[in-house]
């Protein structure tokens, strides 16, 4: 046996025997939480990010409407879920290459730790809050204004806030609130304290209406869950996205059944009727949605199935 070949012997039988030797180390640690979340595509020339403002449980059996218990657990069976349902809160940030647009903000501190964190999201995605020179909002719920402020101040200084004078006049008022219910007296408060520092800074201007608010981004009606809420277009070089906010919140249920509704509507047969309607015009168009409330990134396509619809997540997309 030569030199060599016997030193190379040695060398690994002293290795194995480190490597037996060696002491057992202590499990890793589960640590239990996601990186900061955003998903990027483009749709012609227009950047869409998807944000992710975090998630939370939503009692399904308890807060949706016109469905039948045993209807909704089949339906929740058949998507292998349960109530609650950890549902997703999105926002989606739009770069038209010339302007930076964010479509609602996420719960802010409002709905408790396991949300508020769209800011995040949005620095790990690339951007800065001092970035985004406008920020439209589909309703004012608290999950979706409240990202807007913090402590008084406007957590996005240069930019201005537009929705719907319907929906201002309804969730801004002082004499509404204080007519209303006790139960919905906090949702007040919380549109209030969110939209406030920029109403005072002269930068909320509500739109009214149908309206093209910049080049490839349009402003639809579309209520019935709020007095106000909107649904918003995006379009460049023939292809659409459609941001719709809380046209629906439970995807196992709403999609084979559009005329499922939930406690928090405002007019419920308003929304049935903006729900089937967009439903339908998404799936004989073919064109993109995107929703607050679907699961994480929240954009795909609808087939019609029946009387319902199917929903086929978006594949993933590697920017080429």
């Amino acid at each position: 046996m030569s030199l060599e070949l016997g030193f190379r012997r040695i060398s690994l039988i002293f290795a194995a025997g480190l490597f037996l030797a060696a002491p057992v180390l202590a499990s890793a640690p589960q640590l239990k939480t996601q990186a900061p979340g955003f998903y990027r595509m483009m749709l012609g020339d227009i950047e869409i990010t998807t944000l992710s403002d975090g998630l939370f449980p939503m009692e399904v059996d308890k807060l949706l409407t016109n469905i039948t218990p045993e209807q909704l657990k089949a339906d929740l069976d058949r998507a292998f879920l349960k109530s609650p349902v950890d549902a997703s809160v999105n926002g989606f940030l739009i770069n038209t290459g010339s302007k930076l647009v964010l479509i609602d903000t996420g719960a802010g501190g409002f709905f408790g730790p396991t949300v508020g964190k769209l800011h995040a999201s949005l620095i790990a995605a690339g951007y800065q809050p001092a970035q985004v020179d406008e920020i439209y909002i589909t309703h004012m719920h608290p999950d979706h204004v409240g990202g807007l402020s913090k402590d008084g101040k406007a957590l996005f200084p240069n930019a201005t806030v537009r929705a719907a004078k319907q929906e201002a006049d309804f969730w801004l008022s002082k004499e509404h609130m204080e007519a209303a219910p006790k139960e919905m007296k906090d949702g007040y408060q919380a549109a209030m304290a969110s939209l406030d520092p920029y109403v005072t800074a002269g930068k909320f201007k509500p739109f009214d209406g149908d309206s093209q608010l910049l080049p490839g981004i349009r402003a639809v009606p579309a209520r019935g869950h709020t007095a106000g809420h909107t649904v918003y277009v995006i379009e460049s070089k023939g292809q659409k996205l459609l941001l719709w906010g809380d046209l629906m919140h439970c995807a196992a249920a709403q999609f084979p059944n559009p005329a499922v509704t939930i406690q928090f509507d405002t007019d419920s047969k308003q929304a049935v009727a903006s729900r089937k309607k967009i439903f339908a015009d998404a799936a004989a168009g073919g064109y993109l949605v995107g929703g607050a409330h679907l699961s994480f990134p929240g954009m795909g396509h609808l087939r019609a199935v029946g009387t319902g619809y199917a929903y086929v997540p978006i594949n993933y997309d590697a920017l080429h």
